[in-house]
């Protein structure tokens, strides 16, 4: 992504969603139309046919898990505002009442002048169990996984941090974009870590936080551990 765009028309319903893994779905979202474009897959993870309804802001938000839509409200209004990608973790509920767990990730559109004129990316459905296709390939990739867990485990506890996650929930994802850009488990994940230092810091105020943690982890194990 981060790429100049000259038709902020065009449907998001040409990217293709991982063809096994945890079931995922892309999205387009442009600043100054409020337009948004999805692909087949997150209508069908709201219980919607492809085309079935206009998404809308006030339609994913009607989605949304009541506790968690205030905070999705406020990540659209900053990506409006701010010109940043609209990335949540969050619950909705389809249509048929089924709540959904998703991870949202996306990056910036760019205008031919550079600045940020959407955001796209794509839904993540954490809910679901391993999928068959999936099993297989981390059956296929076992001895190397075995070899490289150390990496992997690194790459693994930075999207639990970042993303506050689950163990299982962060594998899925590195076994999702494994499939989807056919490159190894590996591989991304030493390239996740070789360019981790290219994040900004925390700010001093977490630092702060992690330090007391740190200092006083022994004042709070289990009795007798």
């Amino acid at each position: 992504m981060n790429s100049p765009t000259d038709q902020p028309g065009d449907s998001a319903a040409s990217a293709e969603a991982p063809r096994s893994g945890p079931a995922t779905g892309s999205f387009r979202f442009w600043f100054a139309t409020r337009r948004w474009d999805w692909s087949p897959e997150v209508y069908r993870m709201h219980g919607y046919e492809p085309g079935q309804v206009e998404p809308t802001t006030e339609l994913l938000l009607a989605h949304k898990h009541p506790d968690d839509r205030e905070n999705v409200a406020a990540a659209i209004a900053r990506s409006i505002t701010e010109g940043v990608p609209f990335s949540s973790r969050h619950r909705f509920i389809d249509i048929h009442g089924a709540e959904h767990q998703v991870m949202v990730v996306a990056d910036r559109i760019d205008g031919r002048d550079g600045d940020p004129v959407g955001t796209a990316g794509f839904y993540i459905d954490l809910s679901a169990t391993l999928a068959d296709a999936e099993r297989e390939a981390l059956s296929q990739q076992l001895p190397v996984l075995v070899d490289a867990r150390a990496v992997i485990e690194q790459a693994k506890g930075v999207l639990m941090r970042m993303y506050r996650i689950s163990a299982d929930q962060a594998f899925k994802v590195l076994v999702w974009r494994s499939q989807e850009t056919n490159v190894k488990l590996r591989d991304l994940a030493e390239q996740l870590i070789a360019e981790l230092p290219s994040v900004p810091p925390a700010p001093p105020e977490t630092v702060a936080a992690f330090d007391h943690i740190l200092l006083t982890l022994h004042e709070r194990r289990p009795r007798g551990a």
